[in-house]
Formats: C-alpha cells, structure tokens, sequence
C-alpha cells in the first residue's frame, strides 16, 4: 500500500547529515501495549460488568458508539496517560485504541469524539454509578479470591483515606475546606490487603463534598464492602486501619457492631498529653544522654467528652534527633484501637503504619491517573470519572500480577505505562488476522514479552 508523506521538514545542518523528517499516513500507534489491558480486561469481564450497570436510553437506529465502546475507550485512555475528554479529539482515529475498543484497526470507524464522551460521562444516574462500584469491587475481589484458592487467609484489612481534590471551576457540591484552604472536593479512597502482604487493592472510591464529615459516605460503601468481602472469603477475620479524621464515637461504634478490629490515629490534645507526659519525660532524658532519637510506647484507656464509653489507647512517646539539626523535637502519637492483646503497644503501632502505603496509592492516583481530574460540572459525572480511574488503575495492576517478572509486580502506575503501553507499533491487517510490528530495540522487549506469554498470548 503507497503511504504517501502528508507533511515534512528538513534540519539542514543540526547534525553531520542533513535530518529529514516526514508524517505518512501509515498505520502506527504509540500505545502498542493497550492489548495487554484488553487481555486482562477480556480475563476480567470488567468493561463489560461495568457496562451491564448501564442502562442506554438513546434509540438503537442512531448509535454509532455503544456503551461498551465508550467505557472502553475512556478507561484506555486513562490507563495510557490521556485523561481529558478532550484528548479523543487526537485518539479516536488511534489504530490501537480502535483494537482495544475491538474494532478494525484500519478500516473500522472512528471512535468517539469528545462530545459524545462528555454526554456519556453526564448520563449516567446515582443508581447506576452505586451499581458499578459494587460490581468493580465484586470484580476486584473475585480475582483475589480466586488468586487464594487452596491458601487459608489469617486475615484481611480495610484502609481508607480522604485526599484534597482542588476544584477551580463551578462543579457541584465544591466547597471551601479551611484545614486544606481551598476549594475542593474531598473523596475517600478504599483498599483492602490480605495477610501480611503490603501490596493495596482499590475497591472503593467515592467523591465528597469539600467539607464532608468523616462518616458521610464512609458507612455506607463500608457495609457494602463488608457485604462483599464475606460473601468471597467467609468468617476471615477483618481489620480496619483509618486516619485521626475518622476518630469519631459513630464511627467506633460501627466498626465494633460489625465485628472488625480497627487501630485509628488520634489528634493530640491536653487530655492525651498527658497521660503520655511521663513517659516523655523519661525519653526526653534518655535523648539529652544518648545524643540519639530515643522512641517508647506506652498504653491506657482513653475516653473523649461525647464518648459514651472508655476505649483501648496505645502511645508513642518519641524524640527526634536529626544529626544536622540542633534541636530536638518530640514525636508522641496516639492510638485508639481493639486489637488483641498479644499485639501490645509497639506491635499496635506496627499494624497502623501499614496504613502509611496509602499515600503511595493516592499519588499513583493522582500524579499517574488524574484522579482528580474532576472538570465536569454535574457532581455524579464527577463520581463517575474517578470509577473509570480505578477502574484504568485495577486493570494496570491487573496486568502486574499476571507477570512473574518482580520489578514489574512493584512498578508504580508510570513504569508500567512507560515499560509496557508506550510502544511504537506498526499495525496492519490481513483477511486472517491484525499483525502488529514493534521494535526490537525496545529497550524492556524481553519483558514485554514474558508479560504478554503470561495474560494469555502464545509463543509462536
């Protein structure tokens, strides 16, 4: 076929060669590794679950784009770096994109533009969205679950966190938050990990207004996960690791009528201060005389103005030497929680810092997926933009579970992209089969293909 060059430009004399450059109309995507996702995808059903939440009220004889198609394609722009709407205007004619949204690579019509995806992300209900979020959680789990099978778990635990989502537009239910002083929304993120491992699974994320309390929001896709967790994995034992914002009587009592173990951080305050005073005292001296940070853990029972009953409280009672600093600063940190007793105040403290990985979560989510790329002005248009991001996120972990290559398996989001998606390919197309050419010179081939041998593909 004659790709006749549509544009070039000549740098004369940059190098010891005259450079000539030329754009051809020859099929070719920067984004050959999106069959990967569409192979975890295709293992998963997830695009599919999804899609079956939803209910399509336009008339059939005028549908060019399916749901499917569209969750299809915003979920792969997601997962590839290009989170805007507006970025289908420079995509929809992508040939891998087109093959991931399973469509003819090059003579299959063009995908949709970013009006139809703005109308699409504005269509959808609060029901259907409540839907979709048990279903990728449901999904979520399932895959763990059946990861596990023949392995008995000791345990399972919950963590969830709120992040600061700044808002510069007219969006709903955006609202001045003091503590982060600006406007925002304030959505809470849910993981759960299994055992001992360290490794966080993204089930749940549910936007919030800029000054939501601690529980709107929370209790709700708790039962629901609950609810799921039990329904996969039966009697297991489960725990709950939260920040001081969570630290209210609700939100205790919740936990305990459910039955979970929970460590929370509290604030500080003149109560808790001292009840730890004479342990830092202690350390404070054995600071000054060691020249060196000096840390010791204390517990007591703990009970705040408004709660109706006492609760267990561990303490760190800590000071900081820095060795190129000349001051010394105390560290005391508190913590409610009911775990067994056998953990003690040191191993208390150890179980919650398990809980600091969520930070490593929320900015793969941010800084990797645009998580907060919350433009749209209808707030449930914004709940479903982020469903779509942990959705994109689930199917990139998705894809580094599958590898038994370890540096992938702990590759943040970027990596993966720049590793495995961000290939340049050659596609074509025969009566028989799509044939996609990359480089040899790709420098992590090797590991694209082991990748792609273990989601599904034969060597041949």
């Amino acid at each position: 076929m004659d790709h006749p060059t549509r544009q070039s430009v000549l740098f004369p004399d940059l190098f010891s060669k005259p450079v000539h450059v030329g754009f051809s109309r020859e099929p070719l995507s920067s984004h050959g590794g999106v069959i990967l996702l569409a192979a975890r995808d295709r293992h998963l059903r997830l695009t599919e679950t999804l899609a079956g939440c939803l209910r399509d009220r336009r008339q059939a004889a005028k549908v060019d784009h399916a749901l499917l198609d569209q969750l299809r394609q915003r979920i792969t722009s997601l997962a590839i770096g290009c989170p805007d709407g507006n970025d289908a205007a420079h995509l929809r004619e992508d040939p891998m994109l087109k093959l991931a949204c399973h469509r003819d690579p090059i003579h299959g019509p063009a995908l949709a533009s970013q009006p139809t995806l703005s109308r699409f992300e504005n269509s959808v209900t609060g029901g259907q969205l409540l839907a979709m979020g048990s279903a990728l959680a449901e999904t979520v789990l399932a895959e763990q679950a059946r990861r596990r099978q023949g392995r008995k778990l000791r345990r399972i635990v919950i963590d969830l966190d709120p992040t600061c989502d700044p808002t510069y537009g007219a969006q709903q239910l955006t609202l001045f938050n003091g503590y982060y002083d600006t406007y925002c929304y304030l959505p809470v993120i849910v993981t759960v990990s299994f055992g001992w491992e360290r490794r966080k699974y993204p089930v749940a994320v549910v936007l919030r207004s800029g000054t939501a309390g601690p529980l709107v929001g929370t209790l709700s896709v708790l039962r629901r996960l609950l609810a799921l967790l039990r329904k996969q994995f039966g009697e297991v034992p489960l725990y709950l690791r939260a920040d001081s914002g969570f630290a209210v009587p609700a939100f205790f009592d919740f936990l305990e009528a459910e039955g979970l173990r929970y460590a929370v951080s509290m604030g500080s305050n003149r109560v808790l201060e001292r009840l730890s005073q004479g342990l830092m005292h202690q350390v404070r001296r054995e600071s000054a005389a060691a020249g060196r940070t000096i840390t010791r853990y204390g517990e007591g029972v703990y009970r705040s103005g408004g709660w109706p009953r006492e609760r267990a409280l561990t303490y760190k009672a800590e000071v900081l030497v820095h060795p190129d600093k000349t001051d010394p600063r105390d560290n005391d940190r508190y913590l409610v929680h009911n775990l067994d007793y056998r953990y003690g105040p040191r191993g208390a403290f150890a179980f919650y810092y398990g809980h600091s990985d969520m930070e490593n979560i929320i900015k793969e989510l941010k800084h990797d997926l645009a998580v907060d790329r919350t433009s749209c002005s209808r707030f449930l248009a914004n709940q479903f933009r982020l469903l779509l991001t942990l959705a994109a996120y689930v199917l990139l972990q998705s894809v580094a579970e599958a590898t038994r290559d370890r540096d992938l398996f702990k590759a943040q989001m970027a990596t993966l992209r720049r590793r495995l998606l961000t290939l340049a390919v050659r596609v074509s197309a025969s009566v028989r089969r799509f044939c996609l050419q990359f480089t040899s010179h790709h420098p992590w081939a090797d590991q694209w293909l082991a990748c792609a041998r273990s989601v599904g593909a034969i060597p041949t």
